[in-house]
C-alpha cells in the first residue's frame, strides 16, 4: 500500500464560543466565554492503515472526528482527503460525502429506533443512487452478512439487537455507500468487553477485505494497540506525542503518554510497582501557561512552565516536550506489547 497520506490535517483548531448571546456580548464590550477544544493538530494517514488517536476525556478527540468527516466546520486549519479539501473556516464541502464515513459511539443512539433495519441501511444506499426498493432490499442483506447478521434481520427494529450487533448495524450502515475511509469514535466503548473484542476483529477484517483506511479513536490503550499502525497521544487539544505502535508502546517518550501506559495492569510488571494516573485534566478555559501538562508532571523545569513545547522529531515519532528534546528524562520503556 502507498504511504502517500489519504488523509491530511494540517494545523486544525476548533473553538466553541459558550457566551449565551455573542452579539450582545459584543455590543456590550462584554468578555466572550472562548472554549479552544482543539489546538493546532497536524498528521495524516496512508490509504489501508489505521491512525489511532487516544486521550483522556475531554481532550478533542470527538471534535477532530467530526470535523473529520465534514460534521463540523474547524476554527483554523485545513482537512484534505485524496488531494481535496473536506472542509474549510467557512464552510463548504470538497468532496463526495461518500467516501468518508462515520461510525459513532452509542449503537443506542446512532439508530432511528422507529425505522427497519432494512431502511436504515436502505437510506444509505438511496442517497447513493439505488432507486429501485428491491434492490436496495437485496443489497442490505448483503451488507448485514458481511457484519455478521444474517439478511431476515433487515426486518427487525434495532430494538431487537444487543449492543454488538447494533454496533454491526451502524457498520452496514456506513459500508453501505462504499466509503474508502471510516472515522470511528471510539465505537467498542457501550460495549461488553467479549464483544468489543468480535467488533474488533471485524473490523480488522473489513480493513483487509475492502482496503479501508481508519481514524479509530478511543481511551482505551488495549484497544489502541490491537487496531493502530500508528498512535496520536492528545492531551487538552494538543498531539503530545505521535509515534508507530511498536515504539510508543515499547518506550514511549512523552510523560502523559508514560503515565497513561504505566497505569494499565499488566502480568509482565511484576518487578515494580504500578502507578496511577496524577492529577487532574486543567480547566480548556483556562488553560496553564507554558506546557499544558507541566502541573502533572514530575519533570517540569521553569523552562516548562513558560515555554510552549511544539511536536519535533522524525516522520515515525515526534514528541512536544522540553524534556524529551533536552534529553534530561530518566530512562524508561514500557514492557514489549
Amino acid at each position: 500500500m502507498s504511504d502517500a497520506p489519504l488523509l491530511e490535517v494540517k494545523n486544525l483548531s476548533k473553538i466553541f464560543d459558550l457566551t449565551e448571546a455573542a452579539w450582545l456580548a459584543a455590543l456590550t464590550g462584554r468578555s466572550r466565554l472562548l472554549l479552544p477544544a482543539v489546538d493546532g493538530v497536524s498528521f495524516s494517514i496512508p490509504k489501508g492503515k489505521t491512525f489511532g488517536l487516544v486521550g483522556e476525556s475531554g481532550s478533542g478527540k470527538s471534535t477532530v472526528a467530526r470535523m473529520t468527516v465534514g460534521l463540523m466546520q474547524p476554527s483554523n486549519g485545513s482537512i484534505t482527503f485524496d488531494g481535496k479539501p473536506v472542509s474549510a473556516p467557512g464552510g463548504g464541502r470538497g468532496i463526495g460525502r461518500g467516501r468518508l464515513q462515520m461510525i459513532f459511539q452509542d449503537p443506542f443512539a446512532s439508530l432511528n429506533p422507529r425505522w427497519r433495519v432494512v431502511d436504515i441501511i436502505g437510506e444509505a444506499l438511496l442517497r447513493k443512487g439505488m432507486r429501485d426498493s428491491l434492490a436496495r432490499a437485496k443489497r442490505a442483506g448483503e451488507l448485514l452478512d458481511q457484519v455478521g447478521l444474517v439478511a431476515v434481520d433487515g426486518e427487525k427494529f434495532p430494538h431487537e439487537f444487543s449492543g454488538g450487533q447494533r454496533q454491526r448495524i451502524s457498520i452496514a450502515r456506513a459500508l453501505a455507500s462504499e466509503p474508502e475511509f471510516l472515522v470511528c469514535d471510539e465505537p467498542t466503548s457501550a460495549l461488553d468487553v467479549s464483544v468489543q473484542a468480535q467488533i474488533l476483529n471485524l473490523m480488522k477484517d473489513l480493513q483487509d477485505e475492502l482496503g479501508l483506511t481508519y481514524l479509530f479513536i478511543s481511551h482505551n490503550l488495549a484497544v489502541i494497540a490491537h487496531v493502530s499502525d500508528v498512535v496520536g497521544v492528545m492531551y487538552l487539544g494538543r498531539l503530545v506525542e505521535v509515534a508507530e505502535k511498536k515504539q510508543l508502546f515499547k518506550a514511549p517518550q512523552h510523560p502523559y503518554t508514560r503515565m497513561l501506559l504505566d497505569a494499565i495492569p499488566r502480568l509482565d510488571m511484576t518487578t515494580r510497582e504500578r502507578s496511577h494516573v496524577v492529577g487532574e485534566v486543567a480547566n480548556p478555559m483556562s488553560r496553564p501557561p507554558g506546557c499544558h501538562y507541566h502541573p502533572r508532571c514530575p519533570f517540569a523545569n521553569k523552562r516548562c512552565k513558560s515555554e510552549d513545547p511544539k511536536l519535533k522529531g522524525a516522520a515515525n515519532f515526534a514528541a512536544a516536550c522540553h524534556g524529551v528534546e533536552e534529553g534530561r528524562l530518566p530512562a524508561w520503556a514500557a514492557a514489549a506489547e
